[in-house]
């Protein structure tokens, strides 16, 4: 039976609950030794495949935030093969990164060339046209930082696609692709809403992990 949202604060929290949230960020985030130490300490169980799988996702994770995107669609192949294939928006991302990347270094003879054999293909379907002319527009202004394009160029994007890379190879291996954290404040939303509505006048505003560290 449900739980009457009214009366969530006065259920115990669990330390064990808390110990899973916490392993499930550091095992989403990749950080490999601060989880080995936690599960440790803790006395968790946390398979081995799990580990091993940790540290090919960081590596794909750090190759799409550094600009190698061609890497880390090699990796990724080896560790979810079929999955880019698939999913062809995460696709597209990847390989525009590496266009990117060729324009920022002033390759733009290879980067056109790049565009023409691996991206242009894309432009065929209309719901990549317009990040297709924003990606090629970089390749006239002398200074692509400078361009209204600019956030293409920002380490900010391509987080969100080495992100977006790191949720899907987890739901490809039947994992988790939002941290158990993620999903707790989802809840919290969703309960705060209903309460809101419940009372029939205006609640707290919605939860949020920014409020949330500063209190």
């Amino acid at each position: 039976m449900d739980v009457d949202p009214r009366h969530y604060d006065h259920i115990a929290i669990n330390d064990g609950d808390v110990q899973n949230i916490v392993l499930s960020y550091l095992v989403h985030n990749c950080y490999k030794e601060t989880a080995e130490s936690f599960t440790a300490s803790t006395g968790l169980k946390q398979q081995t495949d799990c580990l091993v799988g940790m540290e090919k996702r960081k590596r794909i994770y750090d190759f799409s935030v550094e600009g190698n995107a061609l890497k880390a669609i090699e990796l990724t192949e080896e560790v979810a093969h079929g999955l880019l294939e698939k999913n062809e928006g995460l696709h597209f991302d990847l390989l525009s990164l590496h266009f990117v990347e060729l324009v920022c270094s002033r390759k733009c003879t290879e980067a056109l060339e790049f565009a023409q054999v691996k991206l242009a293909p894309f432009g065929k379907l209309h719901k990549y046209v317009e990040k297709l002319e924003d990606s090629m527009a970089l390749l006239a202004y002398e200074e692509p930082e400078k361009s209204p394009m600019f956030h293409l160029l920002s380490m900010d994007y391509r987080q969100r696609v080495a992100e977006n890379l790191n949720r899907e190879i987890l739901a490809h291996a039947n994992l988790p692709s939002y941290t158990a954290m993620e999903r707790l404040i989802k809840q919290a939303t969703v309960v705060r809403q209903s309460l809101s509505q419940e009372l029939g006048k205006d609640g707290p505003s919605p939860f949020s992990l920014r409020d949330f560290l500063k209190s």
